[in-house]
């Protein structure tokens, strides 16, 4: 297959950023309405045609809160266990996902774990793949420090339908959820903590590398957990609501 050359790369990384950036904004917006964001917003000239085959390398569609990175495959799936649940403890559920971040060159993806009750982020990976590995990663590293949750939800991408995932759940007694097809709003929290991520920190600080990104990132965490307060909880910090009682 042909090469692509260096100023193609970077046209498609901008044109793929940008679309990033208009779709978190505004998920609403189908590929006409981006076109003319790009157009008169960016000053990128592009046609409907590439623009629809970006959104589907990227998985989005109108609507859809961020780039749907895990790709469905034809595994078997889980059922959806959130529907008639109360949730009212830490550990109780946690919600799981990937979302792409931009940089100035290139982009990376991230996989964040989110504790539903108390909105307490308990684990992340940074990686430049959509593999299982950095799932995984993510989840062991949450487990051996804030213990073990009752469930675990996500999509339906190939890294949660992956024999890997799966048996790693199993081993740990942990029940798997996951979304109803093209149903972003059954992994609500996950999804809007992406949405602040990218509005409130990533799209401001423009990036250069990936260390700087992981430092940027881990930096929004700790004062997303122990400093910003939430409505929700009485104006509480998530790492105040987790650290009051825990989920058996």
């Amino acid at each position: 297959p042909k090469q692509q050359s260096a100023d193609s790369i970077k046209r498609e990384e901008k044109i793929k950023a940008c679309l990033d950036y208009w779709h978190t904004t505004h998920p609403s917006f189908g590929v006409r309405k981006l076109r003319r964001l790009l157009m008169e917003h960016d000053g990128i000239k592009v046609g409907r045609k590439l623009i629809r085959r970006y959104m589907h390398e990227m998985g989005i569609y109108a609507v859809y809160p961020k780039p749907r990175l895990s790709q469905p495959d034809t595994s078997p799936k889980m059922p959806y266990l959130l529907r008639e649940i109360d949730i009212f403890l830490p550990n109780q559920v946690w919600a799981i996902d990937i979302t792409y971040i931009p940089m100035k060159h290139g982009h990376m993806y991230v996989t964040a774990i989110i504790d539903w009750y108390s909105r307490f982020i308990v684990g992340w990976s940074l990686s430049d793949t959509l593999d299982t590995a950095p799932v995984l990663d993510a989840v062991k590293k949450a487990i051996s420090r804030y213990g073990t949750p009752a469930i675990i939800n996500s999509d339906q991408g190939t890294q949660f339908t992956s024999k890997e995932y799966k048996d790693y759940l199993k081993e740990h007694n942990i029940r798997q959820s996951m979304d109803g097809k093209a149903r972003w709003v059954d992994n609500v929290i996950i999804e809007r903590w992406f949405r602040s991520l990218k509005t409130e920190h990533v799209y401001i600080n423009e990036y250069q590398n990936p260390r700087e990104l992981r430092a940027g990132i881990r930096d929004y965490i700790d004062d997303y957990k122990h400093i910003r307060p939430h409505q929700s909880h009485g104006y509480d910090t998530p790492a105040m609501v987790y650290g009051t009682r825990f989920a058996a």
